[in-house]
């Protein structure tokens, strides 16, 4: 999102497809910069990114850099430690890249290794069996009740991947809690204190479907929902685990809690547009108008109210609609 290739040449294929595919669901995973980012023109790169998948994108799940990177640094901190017992592998794929063959690690290896667990998550029910196997078009069509707020917040567990890391076994019930905290979110965000419009659970390993309604019942409490989708649960099984575990989950929840992030993203925007700072490097090429920049941020500006309209509704009670009256 922050570079210029990414945004423009990503959001350009994803029209295509769109174009070629319009019946097909365009699920796009898309990697947000950080404030500390070094591509001084990100925010630009990223709202007019935003405005792309907002009206074109059927699902986004938004990634943050500072997420992975602080991930990263946890698994490095482990291994240096000895906590917990953990101990990374000095041929594994988060440290060398090389699928455990011996080789120099190259640069964001380990941050895109926890990107595509993610991805290899999501598509498990269509590469294996599984008693409750997902689509993928159930994605949209569960956890998308408007079509801009298509913006899921993922989160995984375990972390590490391929047996990257010995850790002790983590029992199924603590698994599900693990999904629903902060360290195993790919996005920076508090979801428990945010709204609930839909949540979605990937789970794959020998669990059975009573595990599943246990654990979302337990869950549920704590998790604020909307008045009008209290069940809003969406659950997939399937069989086969990831290589070096005995089970995973994959949680992916619309929650309004992604609302900061994209107003950090505004106020980033923002402090350049007011200049008009590097603007000029923008209008040199043809079809890119000033225009442009003021349409993103109108749309992302939208896209936070509808947020925002949301989060006033936390807390309410949806009455019962009153019966009409029949003359007879």
């Amino acid at each position: 999102m922050g570079g210029g290739t990414g945004s423009g040449l990503g959001t350009f294929v994803l029209n295509v497809l769109e174009d070629e595919f319009p019946e097909v669901y365009r699920i796009v995973t898309s990697v947000y910069p950080s404030a500390e980012d070094d591509v001084i023109t990100s925010p630009y790169n990223s709202v007019l990114a935003m405005r792309e998948l907002t009206e074109h994108a059927d699902c986004v799940l938004p990634i943050e850099n500072q997420s992975l990177v602080d991930i990263v640094n946890k698994i490095k901190h482990m291994s240096h430690s000895g906590k917990l017992g953990a101990e990374i592998k000095q041929s594994s794929t988060i440290i060398s890249g090389q699928g455990g063959v011996k080789g120099q690690e190259k640069p964001f290896d380990a941050m895109n290794n926890i990107v595509a667990n993610m991805l290899l998550n999501l598509t498990s029910s269509a590469r294996f069996e599984g008693s409750l196997n997902m689509d993928l078009n159930e994605i949209t069509m569960n956890l998308v009740p408007f079509p801009n707020l298509h913006y899921l917040v993922s989160s995984l567990t375990p972390l590490y991947t391929l047996a990257d890391v010995n850790v002790p076994s983590r029992r199924l019930d603590q698994m599900f809690s693990d999904a629903f905290s902060k360290d195993h979110q790919l996005i920076h965000s508090d979801p428990k204190h945010s709204l609930y419009l839909a949540c979605a659970l990937i789970v794959r390993g020998d669990v059975q479907v009573s595990d599943l309604r246990r654990n979302i019942e337990r869950l549920k409490p704590s998790l604020p929902f909307v008045s009008w989708n209290q069940e809003g649960w969406k659950t997939g099984l399937c069989s086969v685990p990831p290589v070096g575990h005995s089970h995973s989950l994959l949680a992916l929840a619309n929650n309004t809690c992604v609302k900061p992030t994209f107003i950090e993203l505004k106020d980033r925007f923002m402090k350049l547009y007011k200049k008009r700072a590097h603007l000029h490097h923008y209008l040199h090429v043809d079809g890119m108008e000033q225009s442009c920049f003021s349409e993103a941020f109108s749309s992302l500006s939208s896209l936070i109210e509808e947020y925002n309209q949301l989060d006033a509704t936390k807390g309410l009670l949806m009455t019962d609609a009153q019966r009409l009256n029949i003359a007879v």
